[in-house]
């Protein structure tokens, strides 16, 4: 016995797709930003120091004298020179007048005194006194002030720009499906 075929053909389907891909753009422009730095404000105050040197006791141990004191010192000398030579003279009277007593001799020996004086000294006759300069520091003084001022800053941030396409997937069916069964039949 002959049995009928059966013939079957299918065809798959076709499927496109049109995808549109989505676009996205995203922009941020810098950011403007303005610092500015106050100048720090400095301010110095100092008072010199001072040095005092006092040499005048100095300057009247060397002799030199201000016209005041020299004035003075001298009529003092004076004073002592005249006191002096007046102590001699009274001195030479009295053996003078003791000339009977000395035998004769004061008329020689106010002689001698006044032919050979004493030799002059050839030394150093000045030397300078201990603590003859006096010296006096003063301290100075320095004071700093430095106030510091804050940055000013300003900043403005740029606004972020966003554009966005959305993307989209269209399908198309370019070959539907089908299914074709033939039977054949068996010939006898």
């Amino acid at each position: 016995m002959k049995l009928d075929h059966i013939q079957i053909r299918t065809t798959d389907a076709k499927l496109d797709l049109n995808i549109n891909k989505p676009v996205q753009r995203i922009e941020q422009p810098s950011a403007q930003q303005h610092i500015e730095q106050p100048a720090a404000t400095l301010e110095i105050h100092s008072e010199a120091a001072k040095l005092f040197i006092d040499s005048s006791q100095a300057y009247r141990d060397l002799g030199l004298l201000t016209p005041k004191e020299s004035t003075e010192q001298n009529a003092q000398e004076g004073q002592q020179k005249a006191m002096e030579g007046i102590a001699r003279r009274v001195s030479e009277g009295d053996q003078m007048m003791d000339i009977s007593i000395n035998a004769g001799d004061a008329i020689q020996q106010i002689a001698e005194s006044k032919a050979f004086p004493a030799p002059p000294q050839m030394a150093i006759t000045w030397k300078p006194s201990v603590g003859a300069v006096k010296v006096h520091y003063q301290e100075g003084s320095l004071n700093i002030n430095i106030q510091r001022h804050e940055p000013k800053i300003d900043v403005q941030i740029g606004k972020v720009v966003h554009d966005y396409t959305p993307g989209r997937v269209e399908g198309v069916m370019e070959q539907h499906p089908s299914v074709e069964i033939t039977v054949l039949k068996a010939n006898e």
